[in-house]
């Protein structure tokens, strides 16, 4: 207890590496910037919390924050970047209801429990073909169906993948080809790899993995997408457009999430931006599944194409020995390693905020772990 309240109160240098999915570890360097402007932003005498959204300087912020968005992904001004709230699960139903009509139907690509939720959320609206491209074997192991053997709806208003599934641990290495517009749920891999703005029409992404805390949601969407949406039934501050207009402000935003999302893109553009945190994750992921595949005392589910690089399940040979590794991990300084209660055994999640010397401490744990209890 009174380490944690040490860290809490100077940020010291006891080291915790936090594996958690999400909400998940932000950069430390963004959390001491945070709470040395906590009482006083910009030598305004306050909080950024306790100032209006409409003053020139939250203003500012938000602009700043916008453009090194669009900078770090290179988006471009025919696409409106939108910062909104109710997490990624509002905008299940939100594209739904701006796409979905009577007379058209939207393809779901579901490799896992979000996607799958996505496309439950989106059949309250209308039409959705709802396609399991996940194959689950005899032993458990998971991994993605070819979508060129599997029978899909041609022209579809929208086809919705989910890149990477945070729970599953599944990553699709290849964009679906699609005769409708493009959508995208980057909540788990958002600006840990490169990726085409141009073959997407609209993605979007809650924070609290790799942007900043939960309670914001990135949206960006083709602007000529509007003319498709049906915005007569939707709710003002559901509507795309109205948001893109007003500056993402039809109603008072998540302004510390957002200031803190601020915080964490110029950190990203000082480690060197998204091409040095794929090259990051890339080998980060590399370590932890060699360590994994040395032998069958842990091993991964998933079939090797298709792994993910941010969020990896493992399992040991022996489960009883489950509390007793996370135990040991705790008391090591490495929290977070719980896997999800669907799937069960361990998760370690490597967003950007996680740096090679935390994946090289669990791997470390991990042959120690071993060496005892193998």
């Amino acid at each position: 207890m009174a380490r944690t309240i040490a860290r809490m109160t100077s940020l010291n240098s006891t080291q915790i590496y936090n594996f958690c999915a999400g909400p998940a570890a932000l950069p430390k360097e963004v959390l001491q910037q945070a709470q040395r402007e906590m009482l006083d932003w910009r030598g305004l005498g306050v909080s950024v919390m306790e100032i209006s959204h409409r003053s020139a300087d939250y203003q500012q912020l938000a602009t700043e924050a916008e453009q090194r968005f669009r900078q770090l992904l290179n988006i471009s001004q025919d696409y409106a970047v939108l910062f909104l709230q109710g997490g990624a699960s509002l905008q299940f139903s939100n594209i739904a209801m701006a796409l979905l009509n009577s007379s058209n139907q939207a393809e779901y690509l579901c490799n896992g429990i979000w996607s799958n939720k996505a496309a439950l959320e989106a059949s309250r609206f209308g039409n959705v073909a709802q396609l399991d491209v996940m194959r689950i074997d005899s032993n458990g192991h998971r991994s993605l169906i070819d979508l060129a053997n599997i029978s899909r709806p041609t022209n579809p208003a929208y086809t919705h993948f989910t890149p990477n599934e945070t729970i599953e641990g599944l990553r699709f290495s290849q964009l679906p080809q699609t005769d409708g517009a493009l959508v995208a749920d980057l909540s788990s891999c958002i600006l840990s790899e490169q990726i085409n703005i141009a073959d997407y029409d609209l993605i979007y992404a809650g924070a609290q993995k790799n942007i900043g805390p939960a309670g914001l949601t990135l949206v960006v969407v083709k602007r000529e997408l509007f003319s498709q949406m049906n915005f007569d039934q939707c709710p003002s501050i559901f509507n795309y457009q109205k948001q893109d207009q007003n500056g993402s402000m039809i109603n008072t935003p998540a302004t510390y999430s957002w200031y803190l999302a601020a915080l964490v893109f110029e950190w990203l553009e000082r480690q060197g931006g998204v091409v040095a945190m794929e090259q990051l994750a890339i080998e980060k992921s590399n370590l932890l599944y060699q360590c994994i595949d040395q032998d069958e005392f842990y091993t991964n589910p998933i079939a090797l194409k298709d792994r993910s690089r941010m969020n990896i399940p493992f399992i040991l040979k022996d489960e009883s020995l489950n509390a007793t590794f996370l135990q040991q991990a705790k008391q090591a300084d490495l929290v977070g390693l719980n896997g999800h209660r669907s799937v069960g055994g361990m998760r370690a999640s490597l967003y950007n905020a996680m740096p090679l010397t935390g994946v090289q401490a669990l791997t470390d744990f991990m042959l120690h772990f071993k060496a005892h209890h193998g």
